[in-house]
């Protein structure tokens, strides 16, 4: 298909930057279920601060994973392959953060505070993981992607056949 992007083929900075925006905002979302279920743990069962942390990451992690493949990076790639990267990942991430967030809130730091630093860091390491890493090379590959081509291409012939009937009257 002639309107189909290359497997390779570089983003605009506009393609880019909406793709920076969109995982913004679903990480907030996923950011949003992190909090209310740490806060479910913390508050309502009275856990420690890993059982917390651990299980408001899982949540957090299926639901940012899901709609960030489907929307903002619309990856046709194998999702169970997709899926083990994420997960070496977070094999890193997870022990250091839990480090770090045993060792601030043992310091006296207020484990919201942890929290809050921790989504940060793990927003901004995810985004170029998930961009560099999990998708690479299946960006803008489903039928989503597809679809927007194809109303591209459309809209483009349009705007051509009306400026050559411009140009013929």
């Amino acid at each position: 298909m002639e309107n189909e992007k290359k497997k390779d083929e570089k983003l605009t900075k506009n393609e880019s930057g909406v793709q920076a925006l969109k995982f913004f905002i679903f990480s907030n979302a996923a950011g949003l279920i992190q909090t209310i279920s740490f806060t479910i743990c913390n508050e309502l069962l009275k856990l420690p601060y890993t059982p917390c942390y651990l299980t408001a990451l899982t949540l957090s992690v299926l639901w940012n994973f899901t709609v960030n493949r489907e929307f903002t990076f619309k990856s046709a790639n194998n999702v169970p392959k997709a899926m083990f990267k994420v997960f070496f990942f977070y094999c890193v991430f997870t022990p250091l953060s839990t480090w770090w967030g045993n060792a601030m809130t043992g310091a006296g730091i207020n484990e919201y505070i942890v929290l809050a630093f921790t989504m940060l860091i793990n927003l901004s390491s995810e985004f170029l993981y998930y961009k560099y890493v999990v998708f690479r090379g299946s960006i803008n590959t489903n039928k989503r992607a597809d679809r927007q081509r194809a109303k591209l291409a459309e809209k483009a012939a349009q705007e051509a056949a009306a400026e050559e009937a411009k140009e013929e009257q």
